[in-house]
């Protein structure tokens, strides 16, 4: 799929019969600059035998010169892994071949870290971010210098010439030097960034695979030694693989065994970080949710606990104040056989006959008996049951009355 900067691809694994497995990974491939799909066969034939799809990104040239064009493609690149994630997450291998870690895969971690501004959703870069379990660096990191340009330009893994043509060669150095000094500045800020980024990934805890030559005329060992150390030096698993004469993104045309056997162990070290950092996610998952739990555990018993406060003891709500509760009834009328009451007042009474006793009425719970104590004397002539005649029918001198109680 061709993209503003760039182009990338899936190349998945054909799964035979039943007895094929699935895939146990995905290898993300940054080409170099100007590589074409044939160029990439041999590393992702052997990826796919080692259970690993690969997902391939070719950067354009004009990518080191021009950061908003490595991040429309870092931008794409992180979207279809979002796509690929969200229906299985599976453990990530970010592999980089000489320039693609400049040209488009510090603009993919920068996205992750959220230091670029693309619109993707937080949470989706996370889920990316995530599944990171490994990093392959073959013939990089380069630096970024005054002539990497026309290095670049000039060399045969990109004109796919042994020999250029000297007029070619001008005609490059020219353009890739006018290039450096329109860009100078932000060429400079651009390189603390790349190392910057590069360095933060020791934070996500994963190994590192360096694959490099001593005779690289296009990264020079020393670069890349001094990026291993100090990778070493922040705590990271890193494993470098020097040969002495293969050439610039050739190691693994010249030296397949020790190629595959190096790929080999650190996919599997990756398969193995991915599951412990799974059970770690999980882990934290599990923490928060127990943590929601304990909180709300004792308000639900809380909430059981007063439920039954907030009735009486024959049923009657209770209404709860600042101090203590109370008998929400507006009133007891207690009579031999009912009276006769206005019927306004029937609707604010209770009739309680003369035959219940005080253990009939008394609540179960020490609570309950405390407030049943102390809110209901024994003796109801102690109560305030003075009422005002006037505009009323007289009552039965026999029939007693207990109003609301003002408590």
């Amino acid at each position: 799929m061709l993209g503003f900067g760039g182009k990338y691809y899936w190349r998945k694994r054909e799964i035979n019969g039943e007895g094929g497995r699935r895939s146990e990974g995905i290898v993300v491939v940054f080409a170099w600059m100007s590589s074409e799909e044939r160029n990439l066969k041999n590393h992702v034939d052997l990826y796919s035998s080692l259970l690993f799809d690969s997902f391939v990104c070719h950067s354009q040239f004009l990518n080191m010169f021009l950061p908003d064009k490595a991040s429309d493609l870092a931008s794409n690149v992180v979207s279809e892994l979002v796509k690929e994630l969200r229906a299985k997450q599976v453990p990530l291998v970010f592999a980089s071949f000489s320039g693609g870690p400049n040209a488009c895969m510090y603009k993919v971690l920068q996205i992750l870290e959220g230091l670029c501004d693309t619109g993707l959703n937080p949470d989706d870069c996370r889920l990316v971010k995530n599944c990171i379990s490994g990093f392959i660096y073959d013939s990089c990191p380069v630096d970024f210098t005054s002539d990497l340009g026309a290095r670049f330009a000039v060399h045969p893994t990109t004109i796919k010439m042994s020999n250029p043509p000297k007029p070619f060669v001008w005609v490059a150095n020219g353009i890739a030097s006018s290039l450096d000094y329109v860009f100078l500045n932000r060429f400079e800020s651009q390189r603390a960034e790349f190392w910057q980024t590069l360095y933060s990934t020791i934070s996500m805890r994963v190994p590192y695979l360096i694959l490099c030559s001593e005779n690289d005329d296009l990264a020079p060992y020393q670069t890349i030694h001094n990026f291993a150390t100090r990778l070493q030096e922040l705590g990271g698993n890193v494993k470098v693989v020097k040969w002495n004469d293969s050439p610039h993104v050739g190691h693994y045309r010249y030296n397949q065994v020790d190629y595959k056997a190096a790929v080999c162990e650190l996919l599997a070290k990756a398969a193995s970080v991915y599951l412990q950092n799974s059970r770690s996610l999980d882990k934290e998952t599990m923490k928060k949710t127990q943590c929601v739990d304990e909180i709300s555990e004792p308000i639900q018993s809380l909430g059981k606990s007063t439920s039954g406060l907030n009735r009486s003891f024959n049923g009657t709500p209770l209404v709860t104040t600042d101090h203590f509760f109370v008998p929400s009834t507006v009133g007891y009328y207690v009579g031999r056989d009912g009276g006769t009451v206005q019927e306004e007042r029937k609707q604010d009474m209770i009739c309680l006959s003369n035959t219940q006793t005080d253990d009939a009425v008394k609540p179960n719970g020490v609570l309950g008996q405390m407030l049943f104590d102390v809110y209901i004397p024994k003796n109801v002539e102690d109560w305030d049951i003075k009422m005002s005649e006037t505009g009323r029918s007289k009552r039965n001198p026999v029939t007693r009355f207990i109003r609301r109680s003002r408590l």
